[in-house]
């Protein structure tokens, strides 16, 4: 019996608009397949994969019993991290399961089990050599990964879109005679709403030029008003501040920083996409490169700060917002205290007491340009203020590391940090004795080898940052002193620092000349912002005119 011509094609047409539709489907995911292929930053993957090269190549000249170590430890730390990605955002109520103390234990553990097994020798050197070289595979195939997939996801780029919030920004200077002016100035030329723009600047007792400098501005713009008190440090200046700010929004901002234009408009964007955002950091870049020893800054902060803050802003728990431009909501400084005086680095302490309040941190592409040290002994000054400021930030904050209570804080960022700050100085120095025994007993090839793999290493992750940045490529011919040199250099200042902070020592504030501090002649050239391709804008002064 045939079936009514009607049925067939209503049949026929039914099979048609489905093959149709599938074919549209089929046509919208190629169409969006493609825009995510466009979208992929092709260069940064392959450099990112490049490194299984010289990876490839340890990893064939490694024992059995060492790569069996390292495959065993790092499958330990791989069930750690997925456990705590799902304690964290699926099951908190088992948040005291599996911490770090549980972690400790099973470390301990582990180094008992693989030295009955044969794979490691019972000696401090091994488990030296053992804990570098793991620490190299974490570091690249963790952090820089999660930071290469933060770039491709453009998490950081928060876009600003109006209304703009009320921001004040506070400005703490303590004989920054030189500098105030023009970073005020910085901010005042900010893209931002003239309206909803507040700029204090909080002399601390300057015993130089700086009150008239910044009172100079205030004359002549109504946006700036200038406070004046006796000398109490940053974190009194800042606090003194928070007092007659009216914003929304606060933002610190060092007196020897210039922002960019747009600055401000990015380092308030992630406050609206999120109300847990408590605090936003920037994107530091230094101006002054003429000297190996900026050089070697910008590089270090190239990889060792700006991507070590994207793989933490995946989880919201940048440890550190800095002082030369961070942002804060008003209400969450107010509720933490806002600053205290018992560290040296108050950007820091401020931060985690921030992030212990519950509040992610995030990163920003406000970009600010800073001036670093400009010798060694300037360097080696500003950095023992910084590393004994911060063991005592990691002291103070100690009981965080074993309370589950704070989640990624606890399971991730500080554990890092702890073997940052403690365990690497220590095997540097131990490292470095073996390597001068090798190369007495005439085994300089071996330490030629090693010394070439982790510089290609250190190298490629360079390369990743300078190509995320937007950095200059020209800073990769430094990769070599971030292995050899300059490590060692912060090496040592460290385990100072360590023992400095450990045995309960009272410090004093220390701190680098400025350029512009120097007196005439003493420097040959002093480098000055000046508005071009390189990261550094123009800096008058007040009445148009360059600085003396």
């Amino acid at each position: 019996m045939t079936a009514p011509r009607s049925v067939v094609d209503a049949v026929v047409g039914t099979v048609g608009d489905r093959l149709e539709r599938s074919a549209a489907s089929l046509l919208e995911s190629g169409r969006r397949f493609g825009r995510i292929l466009r979208a992929v930053k092709w260069r940064s993957v392959a450099l990112f994969l490049s490194a299984l090269v010289p990876f490839g190549l340890l990893i064939d000249v490694m024992a059995p019993g060492t790569l069996y170590a390292i495959g065993l430890l790092g499958c330990l730390l791989l069930a750690y991290l997925v456990w705590s990605y799902y304690v964290v955002e699926r099951a908190p109520q088992y948040g005291s399961w599996f911490g770090t103390r549980a972690l400790a234990v099973v470390v301990v553990g582990y180094l008992g089990v693989i030295v009955w097994l044969g794979w490691l020798a019972p000696s401090p050197l091994a488990i030296v050599h053992l804990g570098a070289v793991v620490l190299i595979f974490v570091y690249y195939w963790f952090i820089a990964f999660i930071a290469l997939f933060h770039d491709q996801l453009g998490r950081s780029k928060y876009e600003p879109h109006p209304p703009y919030p009320d921001v004040t920004v506070l400005i703490p200077a303590y004989n920054e005679e030189g500098y105030v002016g023009r970073t005020i100035q910085s901010i005042l030329a900010a893209d931002y709403p003239i309206d909803a723009l507040e700029v204090i600047a909080i002399d601390d007792g300057s015993t130089d030029g700086t009150l008239a400098e910044a009172s100079a501005y205030a004359a002549a713009d109504d946006r700036v008003s200038v406070l004046t008190k006796e000398n109490g440090g940053k974190y009194s200046a800042l606090n003194y501040g928070l007092l007659f700010a009216g914003g929304d929004v606060i933002v610190t901002v060092d007196a020897d920083s210039i922002l960019e234009p747009d600055a401000l408009r990015y380092i308030v964007a992630p406050f609206a996409a999120s109300e847990t955002i408590g605090a936003v950091a920037s994107n530091v870049t230094i101006w002054n490169r003429d000297s190996l020893v900026t050089r070697c800054q910008q590089l270090e902060y190239t990889i060792g700060v700006n991507i070590y803050r994207r793989a933490l802003d995946y989880f919201g728990i940048v440890m550190v917002v800095p002082g030369c431009l961070g942002a804060y909501r008003r209400e969450v400084l107010t509720e933490v205290f806002a600053y205290d005086p018992d560290t040296l680095t108050e950007d820091f302490d401020v931060t985690m007491k921030v992030l212990r309040a519950g509040y992610r941190v995030s990163v920003s592409d406000a970009r600010v340009y800073t001036e670093a040290p400009a010798t060694w002994g300037d360097l080696y000054r500003q950095r023992l203020r910084w590393y004994r400021g911060n063991y005592m930030t990691i002291l103070k904050h100690r009981s965080v590391v074993t309370d589950g209570e704070y989640g990624y804080l606890s399971r991730i960022a500080l554990p890092f940090r702890l073997v940052e700050m403690f365990f690497l100085p220590m095997a540097s120095v131990v490292i470095l004795a073996y390597i001068g025994w090798l190369i007495l007993a005439g085994y300089a090839m071996i330490v030629l080898a090693v010394f070439v793999f982790f510089t290609s290493i250190v190298f490629l992750i360079a390369a990743l940052g300078i190509q995320i940045e937007g950095e200059d490529w020209r800073l990769l011919v430094y990769a070599p002193l971030l292995v050899v040199g300059y490590k060692q250099f912060h090496d040592a200042l460290n385990l100072r620092c360590m023992v400095d902070v450990l045995s309960d020592r009272e410090f004093d504030w220390t701190s680098a000349k400025r350029v512009e501090q120097y007196p005439s002649g003493e420097t040959g050239h002093r480098p000055h912002p000046t508005a071009s391709s390189d990261p550094a804008p123009k800096d008058p002064e007040p009445d148009g005119q360059e600085p003396a």
